[in-house]
């Protein structure tokens, strides 16, 4: 169920603290920048004003934008990769199934931020669709370690290596078409919305695991 207090993402995930060198101000401000409107629209001159810096500070540590927009996805990943494990595991715990369906509850948080401007990874896949660029690849980078993700959670539901695959690939449709459809249609209830779809994957391909809610109806059952 979805908290009845929207949470910035700052919130739902914590932030690092305010960086201090000149490099990591340059990154965290184009994060922000990147994030807000787009990498072709934020010219290398907004994000050193931005930054607090000098021309020369930023010369020093990038050669270019590219390299400060690759920088910027490889820090974004860093940190939303280690705040996403840790809000699924304070809300699903140790349980395998349970964490996944943490997942549904966090992303349902983060779709109710009213900041929320999408996923930065598929932004900048979408920005940059050759698959050759650099920051393409550093993108599906990180979606490529959430479907291991996905499918070492069912690996450790019980699942054999065929199941967590089909499984794996099943709930990576629902995460992305869950962010699609809240940042295309506007629907900060679409995670709620596939919920109902993990559930019934999770019965399917899972049938060892419990679940919280599957364990709650145990209980009322008893």
């Amino acid at each position: 169920m979805a908290s009845t207090k929207l949470k910035s993402a700052s919130e739902l995930f914590g932030r690092p603290p305010p960086p201090n060198e000149g490099r990591e101000r340059l990154i965290a401000t184009a994060i922000d920048l990147f994030y807000r409107n787009g990498f072709g629209a934020v010219g290398i001159d907004r994000v050193i004003a931005a930054a607090g810096v000098t021309k020369t500070t930023f010369y020093k540590h990038f050669e270019s934008k590219d390299d400060l927009m690759l920088a910027a996805v490889l820090r974004r990943d860093e940190w939303e990769s280690q705040a996403l494990q840790q809000a699924i595991r304070k809300r699903g715990g140790t349980n395998p199934a349970g964490q996944l369906l943490a997942m549904i509850d966090v992303m349902d948080e983060w779709f109710n931020d009213p900041n929320f401007l999408g996923c930065m990874f598929i932004n900048a896949a979408a920005e940059f669709p050759n698959p050759h660029d650099p920051v393409h690849q550093a993108a599906a980078a990180y979606k490529h370690r959430s479907h291991a993700f996905y499918r070492g959670r069912a690996i450790a539901a019980g699942a054999d290596e065929q199941a967590a695959t089909t499984f794996a690939d099943c709930f990576t449709v629902l995460i992305e078409g869950a962010l699609i459809m809240r940042q295309t249609h506007g629907r900060n209830d679409a995670a709620r919305a596939v919920r109902p779809m993990v559930e019934q994957l999770i019965s399917q391909y899972l049938p060892k695991s419990q679940s919280p809610k599957s364990r709650s109806r145990e209980k009322a059952k008893a």
